[in-house]
């Protein structure tokens, strides 16, 4: 089906409040990208392809290398009477914070799946962890083809690996020891983290999202990935309260601020903490949000975007 789509110019400091003002007025997807009068950067294509994500944010596609000091904000809204309605009275409240005035325009409809399809390929991730899409592995002998392999089909959820933040997460999950862990992922999109974590050694995962679909997606490639069983699907507000010795977010800034409470109450005495979805410019914001509770590192950033890692201090807040 056709969309519309709202774009509007923003500084960096206003993307977090823009893109939540834009989902409460119903907005299907944000995607967020250098704005358009700033000097392309050579890795940067002109026209961003994204791979749908349902639930407010769209993956922008690889080779894409975001630039950050005035952003360009796009969301896509039902093209019909209601729709239209919505993005006509978010372009009026959110004139006051566009740099230029904000435009709506129709979007005709793509095949998203075979597009994503095109630009993923097998991939390595630190040492030992690949990611391919299913059932297009490379051949047995391929140069450096060892190690454990996440196959994967996000579907309509965020996650490919291909992403910075994902990138980082799956580069973090490498390294550490997660034999006989227990592995929470918040916020788990197409369920590649959760997956991930099982494939390299992690006695149970946890996956969380608020979106039906991202669960749908998490479920169909854990089955496709032979470890169903040791896979524990919830929503948010059905989250068990074990603590868990691993925990990892890729979301966005504004959320994982939210959410450190209750990310601080579902950790284990010494639980490793891995956040991603972050800004550069927005960690240490984030890192301090979580500084009483846990023991935080240096950012590691790729791209411009930020991942945090951090040790639970102390014993754990949960009773």
């Amino acid at each position: 089906m056709p969309w519309l789509q709202l774009r509007l110019i923003v500084d960096c400091d206003q993307a977090d409040s823009v893109e939540s003002m834009l989902e409460d007025a119903g907005a299907l997807a944000v995607t967020i990208d250098g704005a358009a009068d700033e000097p392309a950067a050579e890795t940067t294509p002109a026209e961003t392809i994204v791979e749908p994500l349902a639930g407010g944010l769209w993956e922008p596609a690889p080779a894409t290398q975001p630039l950050w000091r005035q952003l360009r904000i796009t969301a896509l809204f039902d093209d019909d009477d209601s729709g239209a309605r919505a993005a006509r009275q978010a372009a009026e409240q959110l004139t006051a914070l566009a740099l230029a005035p904000p435009s709506i325009a129709g979007l005709e409809d793509r095949p998203w799946e075979q597009l994503w399809l095109e630009e993923f390929r097998p991939t390595r991730f630190g040492r030992r962890l690949w990611v391919c899409p299913r059932d297009r592995r490379p051949a047995a002998d391929a140069p450096d083809w060892t190690g454990v392999v996440v196959e994967l089909d996000p579907g309509l959820a965020f996650g490919t690996g291909h992403h910075p933040t994902t990138a980082l997460c799956l580069t973090w999950l490498d390294g550490l020891d997660l034999a006989d862990k227990r592995v929470l992922d918040y916020g788990c999109g197409s369920g590649i983290l959760a997956i991930a974590a099982l494939k390299l050694g992690a006695a149970a995962a946890i996956a969380v999202d608020h979106d039906p679909q991202a669960l749908e997606a998490t479920l169909d490639n854990a089955i496709g990935n032979g470890v169903l069983e040791h896979l524990s699907l919830y929503r948010p507000e059905q989250v068990p309260a074990a603590p868990a010795h691993v925990l990892v977010a890729n979301i966005l800034a504004g959320p994982l601020l939210a959410l450190a409470p209750t990310l601080t109450a579902l950790a284990a005495p010494g639980a490793m903490l891995g956040l991603s979805g972050i800004l550069s410019h927005q960690a240490r914001r984030v890192a301090d949000a979580y500084a009483e509770s846990f023991l935080m590192q240096p950012a590691e950033t790729c791209d411009d975007w930020a991942l945090l890692a951090g040790r639970r201090r102390g014993a754990s807040t949960q009773g």
